[in-house]
């Protein structure tokens, strides 16, 4: 009887989180919707009085707007991509690892079984990366994230504002979401400020329209001085192919830690995100090359070409630590083991 008192309060508990995690997307969309109303009816077709600004005004606004709720809707619906079954462990090898008790002789049969993957990271100490959650070797540029309670490959963060992780299959739509929303809050400012100036220097009438128009200025610049903060940040990380986990702690691989140990160059990094096809880089449709479980190297570039070998790679400030954390920045929630 307790037991069943236990698993339905447990389940009840994780229906609630379930619940409240959409509790920060849904403030994100009404102040979406509010902004819209405000911008084109309060602002469009009450206080502009031009026809031809009008229509100048809402053209431009619903391209963007779009584009916005596009990437927006793409980064929350987008399912973060798990391991294929081959990195998984088999049910006899689940078997044998689970009932050795000896640390020496489970960590050789992770080598073992890692020899026949395309694995090259490794943990702090040099073992295999292993999730004992998920019981799978983790590919490289894997992690566990607490929240969704899977494998996410190349995970970068689990994003609240989005409620989803953000990792290999929907980090494009991220970084799309971020500019356009980057693009939004900048059109809405500049498009506003002279209608804000007339209103507080009195040569408009103080109507209904004023207090969205003065709040939607305020707003706007608001989330645009976040934004760009949290947009140039991605910027930096994509242009030295890193994710915010690696930012954090220095990915270490079989021949020992290396900050730069992705970073394929300036033009190729951004490639690994958003594809060859320059056309499709603006639009959020998946182009992102490879499968998600391995990925060029830059010691592999090297011995493809010696040139490589002598560019010196950019400095960072980061500290060679060796281990994942557990914790989160200020900008994105990580919640990876």
């Amino acid at each position: 009887m307790r037991r069943g008192w236990k698993m339905a309060l447990s389940g009840g508990l994780r229906c609630c989180r379930r619940v409240l995690s959409w509790v920060p997307v849904l403030v994100i969309v009404l102040v979406v919707l509010w902004s819209y109303y405000a911008y084109v009816f309060e602002l469009c077709l009450v206080t502009v009085l031009s026809p031809a600004e009008k229509v100048i005004y809402l053209i431009l606004y619903h391209a963007i707007f779009v584009f916005f709720a596009w990437t927006y809707w793409k980064s929350i619906f987008t399912l973060p991509q798990q391991p294929n079954q081959k990195f998984h462990l088999s049910y006899t090898d689940k078997e044998r690892y689970e009932n050795e008790e000896r640390p020496e002789v489970q960590k050789q049969m992770l080598f073992d079984m890692a020899k026949k993957l395309p694995v090259y990271t490794r943990t702090g100490s040099g073992a295999v990366r292993f999730c004992d959650r998920c019981h799978l070797i983790k590919p490289d540029r894997c992690h566990h994230c607490s929240v969704c309670a899977m494998c996410v490959l190349k995970m970068d963060h689990h994003c609240p504002w989005v409620n989803n992780c953000i990792g290999f299959s929907n980090y494009k739509f991220f970084l799309q979401f971020l500019a356009y929303s980057v693009l939004y809050c900048l059109y809405i400012a500049t498009t506003v400020f002279s209608y804000f100036i007339k209103y507080w220097r009195g040569e408009l009438p103080s109507v209904r329209s004023k207090f969205h128009v003065l709040f939607l200025l305020f707003v706007a610049c608001m989330f645009f001085v976040s934004l760009v903060i949290l947009f140039g940040y991605h910027c930096w990380l994509v242009s030295r192919n890193k994710t915010t986990l690696e930012a954090f702690c220095t990915p270490v691989f079989t021949s020992g830690p290396e900050k730069n140990g992705f970073n394929l160059g300036f033009i190729k990094n951004i490639q690994q995100v958003f594809g060859d096809n320059k056309k499709f880089w603006l639009i959020p449709i998946g182009s992102s090359p490879g499968d998600g479980h391995s990925f060029p190297m830059r010691s592999m570039n090297e011995s493809q070409n010696p040139l490589l070998a002598n560019e010196e790679p950019w400095e960072d400030n980061e500290d060679d630590s060796q281990d994942y954390p557990e914790g989160s920045s200020s900008l994105a929630v990580e919640t990876e083991t």
